[in-house]
């Protein structure tokens, strides 16, 4: 149980004075579950200090529960209202780690809303402060790089659109020694054979881009590739998606906002592994030159999709971007991330991403930085025997086909363009969980920054 005073003022953990001990006993005494993870009970003290005290439960005290308590208390505090949380000596450094993530993730506020402060004043007192200071740079460059993300996604679509959103990331890049920001417009990708890219922005009075995002350490021996979707709004094209199913495609680039997030956090954190990040942007709009349901795209490998809806054009973008990545960048790993499809929703619900590899080591390590992170996933299999859905007559494949399995068949597309790093490549299909309803946990509602997290935790240990 952690107790927080809320008024600037310690709650005297440790060393509590005795009437406010009998308050704490008292309050617990009838209260449902005060431990379980998040759980808060509010003990108002008028006249007497401290003012208020909150109890939190923190489950079994592992980071998890401590960055749900650190999400629920500060929901729990006005924007003007200091709090001051004391900690005793026995708490481990991941604690704080997750006591500080819940905090600045729970207390996330759109960089555009209405004036006011981000995030509210936290004093978390220690003692032998330098044994927390590695774990609260790592909570502080994490919350930061998330917040990014969500920033990215919940950006209006009038605003972000491809050339906006590299703008963005070029400019983080150059605050950042070590990195570098390269985009490729329209006759560059023209020229280089980028046809997915193009055929997905042709429809767009907005071009579309490619982002290539570096950073090299000198010290780093593993070159890992990032690939992240980015569609800045996806209409469905001339597959016209309904009025409920676009209201939120401002948000289809959220794949693109974690590679470039975690990548600029891991420059911050000075993470020696070595780091490509590519980000394929445009805007799948509706117009006369809209690709259309039926033409052939020639992709960057040289291969050939008959594009049979233009409401799957995610894959098209990814497909040319996967490609340039072994035919040039010559990776140890490639990981791909992308609000891909429905069919992982109707699979695995809002929660949970689905996650496909070949590698068992590969997909273990990043199942496992996704549960330290607080990012669920589940591996879903890649049969050989469902390739056949993507035969076409007069291209060398489908893009989408209709014979189910959307988010497995959508994993086979994009497997055809690894070549030989097939066995070095995963790819996580996180449509569903990169967007809440309402306050959950350590997420806002809108944009969570799915996949940041779980990315940086990844590339600690890569």
């Amino acid at each position: 149980m952690l107790a927080v005073g809320a008024d600037g003022r310690s709650p005297g953990v440790g060393g509590a004075p005795t009437d406010l001990e009998a308050e704490v006993a008292a309050l617990l005494s009838s209260a449902d579950d005060p431990g379980r993870p998040g759980a808060v009970q509010a003990l108002p003290r008028p006249t007497r200090q401290p003012a208020k005290v909150l109890l939190v439960g923190v489950g079994a005290g592992d980071e998890a529960g401590w960055r749900a308590a650190g999400a629920a208390v500060i929901r729990m505090v006005r924007p003007d209202e200091p709090l001051q949380i004391q900690l005793g000596e026995d708490v481990p450094a991941a604690a704080l780690r997750g006591l500080a993530e819940g905090l600045w993730l729970g207390g996330y506020r759109f960089r555009d809303a209405p004036k006011g402060p981000r995030s509210i004043e936290v004093t978390v007192a220690v003692t032998a402060a330098e044994t927390y200071e590695r774990s609260l740079e790592l909570a502080r460059v994490t919350a930061a790089a998330t917040w990014l993300a969500r920033d990215l996604a919940t950006m209006p679509p009038s605003v972000k659109n491809p050339a906006w959103f590299a703008a963005q990331i070029v400019a983080e890049a150059a605050t950042r020694p070590g990195l570098t920001a390269t985009v490729r417009e329209p006759e560059q990708l023209a020229a280089e054979g980028f046809g997915g890219i193009l055929a997905v922005g042709a429809g767009s009075a907005t071009p579309p881009r490619l982002l290539e995002l570096s950073w090299r350490p000198a010290t780093a021996s593993r070159h890992v590739v990032l690939v992240g979707k980015g569609i800045t709004f996806d209409t469905g094209g001339i597959s016209i998606k309904s009025r409920e199913g676009m209201k939120l495609m401002k948000k289809d680039m959220s794949g693109a906002a974690a590679v470039v997030a975690a990548t600029l956090g891991a420059a911050d954190l000075r993470l020696p592994v070595r780091i490509t990040a590519l980000a394929p942007l445009a805007e799948n709009a509706i117009s006369g030159s809209a690709y259309r349901p039926g033409d052939v795209i020639t992709q960057y490998d040289g291969t050939t999709t008959e594009t049979t809806n233009s409401d799957a054009e995610g894959r098209l973008v990814l497909a040319d971007a996967l490609a340039y990545a072994v035919a040039e960048l010559r990776p140890d790993v490639v990981l791909d991330l992308a609000t891909l499809t429905g069919a992982n929703a109707v699979a695995l619900g809002k929660r949970t991403a689905a996650l496909y590899s070949h590698n068992d080591e590969l997909a273990g390590s990043l199942a496992a930085a996704g549960a330290a992170a607080g990012e669920q996933m589940w591996r879903l299999p890649l049969p050989d025997e469902y390739r056949e859905y993507l035969d076409s007559d007069i291209a060398d494949r489908h893009s989408s086909p209709s014979r189910g399995a959307g988010s497995v068949v959508a994993a086979l597309f994009l497997s055809q363009f690894l070549g030989d790093l097939l066995d070095r490549w995963a790819h996580i299909d996180m449509s569903a969980p990169s967007w809440i309803e309402q306050d959950d946990g350590d997420l806002t509602k809108g944009p969570t920054g799915w996949g940041t997290r779980t990315l940086m935790r990844w590339l600690a240990t890569a």
